[in-house]
């Protein structure tokens, strides 16, 4: 008899783990519009906002600053927490930070990968894994890869970017030689 019972509780926690693995690598399909009732059109407007923030890193890291500025709402409540740590609040503050970074014209390329979307009425966000690669003041290059989630809102009609963190990236905090305070 308790063997039996044995048996059948080792049978029950097996199925029941079976279970619980299928139903974690089953992905269920869902989009931005199932989520948030946005409409099509909004989701793909906030998809471009995201990848033409992608693309105005990409020509910050040439010297080209425009593109960059063009995405970001140019707000005092806007915050950015970048892969060195820290915050910074306002547009001010976050434009001269990018500015200054532009000047240098490091170099590199970063792309937005496994990209989630959601829209909602007027603010969004999008997640993604930031991967790359930046070029260090030694000239040398810094392969990155970090989580990211942008938080986007309507303005006059266009998502603006209100804020923008990142993980902290030990790679590019190592090639230029920053320590997190």
């Amino acid at each position: 008899m308790k063997k039996r019972k044995a048996l059948l509780m080792i049978g029950l926690a097996i199925a029941t783990t079976i279970i619980f693995i299928n139903s974690c690598n089953t992905k269920k399909e869902s989009t931005a519009m199932e989520n948030s009732g946005a409409t099509n059109s909004k989701i793909a407007e906030l998809t471009e906002a995201h990848n033409q923030l992608y693309a105005g890193l990409n020509k910050m890291f040439t010297g080209d600053i425009e593109p960059l500025n063009n995405v970001w709402s140019h707000s005092d409540s806007i915050t950015y927490m970048g892969p060195f740590g820290g915050m910074l609040t306002g547009w001010k503050e976050v434009g001269d930070d990018f500015a200054k970074v532009a000047a240098m014209k490091l170099g590199g390329k970063i792309s937005a990968n496994n990209v989630h979307v959601y829209a909602g009425a007027d603010m969004g966000y999008t997640s993604c894994v930031e991967e790359g690669e930046n070029i260090g003041p030694d000239g040398k290059v810094i392969k990155v890869s970090h989580r990211a989630t942008n938080i986007f809102h309507l303005e006059e009609g266009k998502w603006k970017l209100v804020h923008h963190h990142t993980d902290i990236s030990s790679q590019l905090e190592t090639g230029f030689d920053k320590t997190i305070k």
